[in-house]
C-alpha cells in the first residue's frame, strides 16, 4: 500500500513561481488564451450564456474521397486535435485514411451503428465510419466565441451516448466562464435541451441504465450530475487536495470512468489519490495510487480494471515521468512508462492491448499513439495523425 508521498503538494504548489506552478499553468489556469503552439490564437471573450445561436440547424452532409481499397483498414479512430480531421489508424501500419470533421476535434464516442459522434470547436460532427464519409456537423447552440485552437479553445470537449443510443451529451467549453451540457436528438440531427455545467467540461460520462449523465469539469473542481429525464443538475465537488487556489492549481478533475459493479465514478488525482464517487449521495472516498504522475485519460474495461494516463512530472525532482497504470478492482496496480506525454487511452476488444493518444492538451504533444502490451508490458510507439487526443476502437 502505498502513502501519500507529498503531505504539503497543495501548500507548496500553490506558491506563486513555484517550479510546479511554471511546468503546467496551462493546465492549471482557465485563462481563454490559447496555449503554446495552437495554431491560431482565441477570439474576443464570448458570452457565458446559452441562448440558441441562430443557424442550428445541421450543415449538409460533407462527402470525403474514400482512402485506397488496397489499405488496410482501420481499427482504432483517433480525434487530431492539432488538425480538423479524424484518423482512421490500423495498429500494425498506422494511418490509413482521414475525414474532414471540424476544427480541433476532442472526444469521440462510437455508437452501436457504426455512426462515430465527434466534438469539435464548431460543433458535433457525425461520421459514418464504414464510408469513411462526413453526414453532418452540428453546431451548438452555446456560444462560444469565435471558432479557435489550443487548449483554451471554446467547443466541444467530452461527449458521450446514452445507452439507448437515441441522445449524444456533449461538454460545451465556454472560454473564461461556465460551461454547458447539450443534447443532441440523434434521430433529428438536432440540439433539443441545453443545462449549465461547470468551467471546462473535460469529460462526460452516463451511467449504465442511462438515467444519469456526470460532466467533469475541470476548473470548478467538481462534477456535475444531471438526470437525463428532467435535465436538471447538481454539482458534486470532487477535490481530494482541496480547492485552495482556484484557477491557479492545477490539483482538478480531468476525466472520469464509470465502475461496472456499482456505478461509481473513478477519478484519478497526481497517481496518488484514486477518488472514488457515489453520484447518488455526492460522498467521496478516496484510495492510494503508486504512479506518482499528473494524471489524465482514464478508460475501464467490463471488470473493472482501470487504466490511467500519466502525463508526466509537475515538479521533477520528486515526480515520476509519463506512464500508464493498470489498476485492477483489488487495488494492485502496474504501472507501465510510457515515452513522453500522452493524453486518452482505449483498450482492445480482447483486454489485451492498449492504445495511448501522444496528443496532450499541453506542450509535449506528438503525433502518433503507443500500443501497450498489457501481459508483457512492452511499448512501441506508432506514428499517426495530428496530436491524436480521443481515441475509440472499431
Amino acid at each position: 500500500m502505498t502513502k501519500f508521498r507529498r503531505a504539503s503538494r497543495s501548500a507548496r504548489v500553490l506558491v506563486p513561481g513555484a517550479v510546479a506552478v511554471a511546468l503546467l499553468a496551462g493546465c492549471a489556469q482557465g485563462s481563454g488564451a490559447a496555449g503554446s503552439g495552437s495554431a491560431s490564437a482565441t477570439g474576443p471573450s464570448p458570452s457565458t450564456g446559452s441562448a440558441p445561436a441562430t443557424g442550428s440547424a445541421p450543415s449538409a452532409a460533407a462527402s470525403v474521397p474514400l482512402p485506397d481499397a488496397s489499405a488496410a483498414p482501420g481499427k482504432l479512430l483517433v480525434t487530431d486535435f492539432g488538425s480538423d480531421t479524424v484518423t482512421f489508424v490500423d495498429p500494425e501500419r498506422g494511418a490509413t485514411g482521414s475525414v474532414k470533421v471540424g476544427t480541433a476535434p476532442y472526444g469521440i464516442v462510437l455508437g452501436a451503428d457504426g455512426r462515430a459522434w465527434v466534438a469539435t470547436a464548431e460543433g458535433v460532427a457525425v461520421v459514418d465510419t464504414e464510408r469513411r464519409e462526413r453526414l453532418a456537423l452540428v453546431p451548438y447552440r452555446t456560444d462560444t466565441g469565435a471558432t479557435s485552437t489550443g487548449e483554451y479553445r471554446g467547443g466541444g470537449m467530452g461527449i458521450a451516448l446514452a445507452p439507448d443510443g437515441r441522445r449524444v451529451y456533449v461538454g460545451v467549453n465556454v472560454p473564461d466562464g461556465n460551461g454547458t451540457l447539450e443534447v443532441l436528438d440523434t434521430a433529428t440531427l438536432r440540439f433539443t435541451d441545453t443545462v449549465p455545467v461547470g468551467r471546462r467540461p473535460f469529460d462526460v460520462d452516463v451511467s449504465r441504465d442511462g438515467a444519469e449523465v456526470y460532466v467533469t469539469n475541470h476548473d470548478s473542481f467538481a462534477v456535475t450530475v444531471v438526470a437525463a429525464g428532467s435535465l436538471s443538475p447538481r454539482r458534486v465537488e470532487v477535490a481530494p487536495y482541496g480547492t485552495e487556489g482556484g484557477l491557479g492549481s492545477w490539483l482538478k478533475p480531468h476525466y472520469a470512468s464509470v465502475r461496472p459493479s456499482d456505478g461509481r465514478l473513478l477519478l484519478p488525482f497526481e497517481g496518488e489519490r484514486l477518488a472514488v464517487v457515489d453520484p447518488r449521495t455526492g460522498r467521496t472516498t478516496i484510495e492510494p495510487m503508486t504512479a506518482n504522475t499528473h494524471q489524465h485519460g482514464t478508460a475501464v474495461t467490463a471488470d473493472g480494471t482501470l487504466l490511467t494516463v500519466g502525463t508526466g512530472p509537475i515538479d521533477p525532482d520528486v515526480d515520476e515521468g509519463p506512464s500508464l497504470t493498470v489498476r485492477k478492482p483489488d487495488g494492485s496496480e502496474r504501472v507501465h512508462p510510457l515515452d513522453g506525454p500522452h493524453e486518452s487511452v482505449a483498450v482492445s476488444r480482447d483486454g489485451r492491448t492498449a492504445y495511448v493518444t501522444g496528443g496532450f492538451t499541453r506542450d509535449g504533444h506528438w503525433d502518433g499513439l503507443t500500443v501497450v502490451d498489457l501481459d508483457s508490458g512492452e511499448t512501441r510507439r506508432l506514428p499517426a495523425g495530428s496530436r491524436p487526443l480521443g481515441i475509440v476502437v472499431l
